[in-house]
């Protein structure tokens, strides 16, 4: 197999299945039919390997990330499903920090092109059934799976994992999911199997109590990370950090009852390791020191407020690099911009990518000092050029807009 034909077939599975992270609500396809004909036309390979399911509004990635870091300092082979990836798809299927063999890849995707015709399933269906078969074909110890989008509904949703979390709940994809904070609860609370263990992450009361009520009818054992005391610190930076490593402490806590041999030493090497055990990058990223340059992919409003909110806490004046989605609500994010800043706006170049003429009449009521750009390249070395070594610069707003920097500038940073 040769590069170009890896490319190629990857190409053909994100034109045969839309992207929804591309394509926007159309690619969605709520519901498990698709998924468990898929499965079952592949022999089930989900059953073939134990899990820990990891839903929630944001910090999944991280939080999945941490206790991979922390299971593979324990010395075992942990498979990991993220989404989306930020340069390459195999990003999206690891075991033990490696991406997914490029050639498997290549030989799964000419099995789906051979599917029967009944079964049409959507790009992340597609990556589900890549990521469990993969799994099982190298017999991983453990397999680490985020959910993609709400829960319930969520292809991911056909596991029977030994342990669950929910790290929070915020609003997002509002069209799917529900228009209040209490109907994405319910929602995200889907994933709670009878009988198995879920780890909360959540300090809000209401949405709390819809996850406590869904594990009573379950019989599921219900274990609130808020409450847990930790001085533990990790690699990843970010205050909301403090908050994802109590769900990782939790989810250790039930996988030792099963077992599971994690040290004390573990969880600390673990969680101060997590870049380099297993790549993950794109929440608070340090790019470079000098000057500061720091990209986080936080996009929705809680997210956002999180990140800005930290930016803010830095005495430094900033250059800020950001794109958004049509799905965007940009009014709300006008009103938590950092202050002391300079913005610089780009469109993200996938077909979802919202131009920043498109809401200048914002920018402009904003009152705030900005340039516009066509591209996230073009943005970032506008703000580089500006930028003073007592400065810094923020790339951020959308997942796209850090894997485009990145993509472009990581091999740079190296």
């Amino acid at each position: 197999m040769t590069n170009e034909q890896y490319q190629e077939a990857v190409e053909w599975l994100f034109v045969q299945a839309p992207n929804y992270q591309i394509d926007g609500e159309k690619a969605y396809k709520p519901g498990l039919e698709n998924i468990r004909k898929l499965c079952a036309f592949f022999g089930n390979p989900q059953d073939k390997i134990k899990c820990i399911h990891i839903g929630g509004t944001n910090g999944k990635g991280s939080t999945s990330n941490m206790l991979s870091s922390v299971l593979q300092e324990s010395g075992y082979k942990v498979g990991l499903y993220n989404s989306p990836h930020l340069i390459d798809f195999t990003e999206r299927i690891k075991i033990n920090g490696k991406n997914c063999d490029k050639e498997f890849v290549y030989k799964f995707i000419q099995k789906l092109k051979k599917l029967p015709g009944d079964i049409l399933p959507s790009f992340f269906e597609f990556t589900t059934i890549m990521a469990f078969e993969y799994f099982a074909q190298q017999n991983v110890d453990i397999a680490i799976i985020e959910v993609g989008l709400g829960g319930r509904l969520d292809s991911t949703n056909i596991i029977k994992p030994l342990v669950s979390a929910i790290t929070n709940v915020q609003l997002d994809h509002q069209n799917i999911l529900g228009n209040t904070i209490e109907e994405i609860a319910g929602e995200k609370a889907g994933i709670i199997k009878p009988t198995i263990p879920i780890i909360f992450g959540d300090d809000n009361e209401s949405v709390k109590n819809i996850i406590k009520i869904k594990a009573n009818k379950e019989q599921a054992t219900f274990i609130d990370a808020t409450l847990l005391k930790t001085e533990l610190k990790s690699d990843l930076k970010g205050n909301y950090q403090e908050k994802n490593i109590k769900v990782v402490l939790g989810l250790i806590e039930e996988l030792r009852k099963l077992y599971f041999t994690i040290s004390d030493q573990n969880i600390e090497i673990g969680l101060l390791n997590v870049h380099k055990n297993t790549g993950f990058i794109g929440r608070w990223f340090e790019f470079s020191q000098n000057p500061l340059i720091i990209c986080d992919t936080g996009h929705n409003q809680a997210g956002l407020e999180y990140v800005f909110s930290q930016l803010n806490s830095i005495e430094k004046h900033k250059h800020i690099v950001l794109g958004f989605v049509n799905d965007k609500k940009i009014d709300e994010v006008m009103t938590i911009l950092p202050h002391n800043s300079e913005f610089y706006f780009a469109k993200p170049s996938i077909n979802r990518g919202r131009h920043p003429q498109d809401y200048e009449n914002l920018l402009m009521d904003a009152k705030i000092i900005y340039k516009i750009f066509d591209s996230v390249q073009e943005a970032y070395l506008s703000a580089k050029q500006e930028c003073t070594y007592e400065e810094m610069i923020f790339i951020g707003g959308s997942n796209f807009v850090v894997g485009e920097f990145l993509e472009k500038n990581l091999e740079i940073c190296e």
